[in-house]
C-alpha cells in the first residue's frame, strides 16, 4: 500500500516511520519514544543490516522511494530524520517540473 505523497507533513512521516520501524524490525519500543536523531543502525536500537534491508523495503512500498545500498543507505539510515529527508528529497524531485 503505497500513501499518497503530496504535501507529506513531516511530523507525519517521522511518527510513521518511529511505528515503521517498530513494527517491520519487531522491537518492543513505543513510536513517540524513539529520537528523531538516534543513531537507527548499530545504535541504542539494536537494529542491524536485515533490519535496515527491512525498513528499506517497507520504505519502497509504502512512499515510492527506492533507496539503493550502499553509502545512500546509510545515509539515509542514519537516524529519523535523515530517512524522512530522503523521503521528502525523493518527493520534492518527483513533483519538480
Amino acid at each position: 500500500m503505497m500513501l499518497s505523497m503530496p504535501g507529506l507533513d513531516r511530523e507525519s512521516l517521522k511518527l510513521d516511520l518511529r511505528r515503521l520501524i517498530a513494527t517491520e524490525c519487531e522491537r518492543d519500543l513505543e513510536a513517540a519514544g524513539v529520537d528523531d536523531d538516534a543513531v537507527l543502525i548499530g545504535g541504542a536500537l539494536a537494529l542491524d543490516s536485515l533490519d535496515a534491508l527491512q525498513i528499506c523495503v517497507e520504505v519502497k512500498n509504502r512512499y515510492g522511494v527506492r533507496i539503493e545500498g550502499g553509502l545512500e543507505a546509510r545515509r539515509a539510515l542514519e537516524s529519523i530524520n535523515t530517512l524522512a529527508d530522503t523521503i521528502l528529497s525523493a518527493e520534492s524531485e518527483l513533483s519538480a517540473p
